[in-house]
């Protein structure tokens, strides 16, 4: 297994709490991963990334850590979590956890020693001040909430049960290496890194992402923890640029693998506002942007591929067609995705084409960011429709309503009653049905795994960018050597004329497309609705 094996590799995101339910008491856990690792298996992916399953009260739905060490009872226990390890493993799948190290849990004992006296030795493990900036929470509301205990504030750039850690600390360091080591010695083979361009904050300064002494930090934990190792690192960083990516990924400087921007999936949103402020996507915006990050990391870093995750909507409510061409807008939004250069991440449920949940009432969405937000334009005088317009579009529970694995009660996710409402729509849409129909969109997934893992054109092929001003189509090429890939994806629901203007190959073949019968005349493609096809060039 060379060192650059997770450039090869497909990752599937669990979300443990909606994937499956074991026991019956309506929340997803360990054992119900280890029964669905043989799906998993068949998709093809060889990385699973976890979605935390620490020991939390679950205010942020255990992105609220209370116990770094300690699994969660609402998943299973720690020989649970080991069998799920070795169960993988056996399978040929590495497990990455999720690494949630920006704050912890209020209920966390370093808090709960910290807010007893300004002399605790847990003190300067957190952020504590005498008056309170105009610092502003992630969530809504100030980042700050004063503790009555010793009369100072406290920052939390989430919410007020989710202090965060202050990282100029090196002892609170050192405890955090000591619990990474913890679990790659647990077999485990890397970490997905949550927020973690906040780790440098200086908020007397104002200044939440990319602090002064965030890079110092972050090559100290390549060094104490996963520096020897062979391992996959991958940093959400919503502040990432262009201009400082490189920074995270360049290998001689010894920080991360590869870092999630979220520039592409902020396009819908009105510009300098919040994302509940909607607009519609212009693709021409989202060539360049998926284009710059492909020509950013061209020689050098390494880009994640990803449309979806529990943070944000169901991509093809989002950007596809979920009524009538819901299958075709799924297939060739995930062509458009796995032809780039980088590692694709799936969401689970992404793979059958789970939509949106358009739910009417804003008690079925029970995210504390959708319900502060709710309030928070309620008591500014938005009008409920508009709100619950922007819900139905942008809220993370989208990603969050149960896995839909058949037709049956609950869609067969659990035998209890669901923590969550099930979308509607699972007797039409769920992995049963996707299984038993051989053009469904997760066999489309499925074969384009397999070309990835069968054609190194799709990891080392350069990156080109084709016809940038088309309204309808985005068209690249992948070129290694006198090979080519051509990836052609008709991005709406109407017809759409593409002309390759290049010199004609010598030799076109169809490797992939979403039409039993697409054509090769590429000099003069008629596509139809949501046409996407993968043409192997010999030039």
């Amino acid at each position: 297994m060379g060192k650059d094996w997770w450039k090869k590799s497909v990752v599937y995101q669990i979300y443990p709490k909606s994937f499956m339910d074991s026991n019956g008491d309506g929340i997803g856990d360990l054992n119900g991963i280890i029964q669905k690792l043989p799906y998993i298996k068949k998709l093809g992916v060889d990385v699973i990334w976890l979605c935390p399953v620490y020991e939390s009260p679950q205010i942020d739905n255990g992105y609220d850590i209370s116990d770094y060490y300690q699994i969660s009872e609402l998943y299973g226990s720690m020989s649970d979590m080991e069998n799920l390890i070795e169960e993988s493993s056996a399978l040929g799948i590495k497990i990455i956890m999720d690494l949630v190290v920006n704050h912890t849990s209020d209920q966390h004992r370093w808090f709960q020693e910290a807010r007893k006296s300004k002399n605790s030795p847990y003190r300067d493990y957190y952020i504590w001040r005498d008056h309170p900036n105009e610092l502003q929470s992630n969530f809504g509301g100030s980042a700050w909430t004063f503790d009555e205990t010793t009369k100072q504030y406290y920052l939390h750039l989430f919410s007020k049960e989710q202090p965060d850690l202050n990282w100029e600390n090196p002892k609170m360091r050192q405890e955090i290496w000591k619990m990474m080591n913890f679990w790659l010695d647990k077999g485990i083979s890397g970490f997905r890194m949550d927020v973690i361009d906040l780790l440098g904050k200086v908020p007397d300064q104002m200044i939440k992402e990319n602090g002064p002494h965030l890079h110092e930090y972050l090559q100290e934990m390549h060094q104490a923890t996963f520096g020897t190792r062979n391992t996959m690192t991958v940093g959400e960083t919503w502040g990432a640029t262009v201009d400082n990516a490189h920074l995270f990924t360049d290998e001689s400087r010894c920080e991360l693998n590869m870092v999630f921007q979220f520039e592409h999936m902020q396009l819908d949103k009105q510009p300098g506002m919040h994302k509940w402020d909607l607009k519609e996507l212009n693709l021409i915006d989202l060539k360049d942007v998926l284009s710059k990050w492909q020509d950013t990391f061209a020689e050098d870093g390494w880009n994640s591929l990803f449309w979806n995750n529990h943070d944000l909507p169901r991509i093809v409510s989002r950007w596809g067609d979920d009524k009538v061409y819901r299958k075709l807008s799924a297939k060739m939004l995930a062509t458009l995705l796995h032809g780039m250069k980088g590692t694709p991440f799936i969401y689970q449920g992404e793979e059958i084409g789970m939509t949106n949940a358009y739910f009417d009432s804003i008690h079925d969405y029970p995210d504390i960011e959708t319900q502060n937000m709710y309030k928070e334009r309620i008591s500014k005088g938005y009008p409920e429709k508009d709100i619950m317009a922007s819900v139905q579009k942008k809220a993370r529970d989208n990603a969050r309503t149960p896995m839909q694995w058949e037709a049956s009660k609950h869609a067969g996710f659990t035998q209890g009653e669901p923590w969550m409402k099930i979308n509607p729509n699972y007797k039409e849409i769920n992995v049963e049905k996707d299984l038993k129909d051989t053009e469904s969109v997760f066999y489309h997934y499925q074969k384009l795994i397999r070309l990835r893992k069968e054609n190194n054109l799709f990891i080392e092929g350069t990156y080109q960018l084709i016809d940038r001003d088309h309204p309808n189509v985005y068209a690249y090429k992948r070129v290694l050597g006198r090979q080519a890939l051509l990836v052609v994806c008709n991005f709406y629901s109407k017809p759409a004329l593409f002309e390759y203007q290049q010199k004609a190959p010598l030799e076109i073949q169809i490797l992939l497309s979403n039409y039993k019968d697409s054509s090769k005349n590429i000099n003069h493609l008629q596509l139809r609705p949501f046409e996407a096809v993968i043409y192997q060039l010999k030039e």
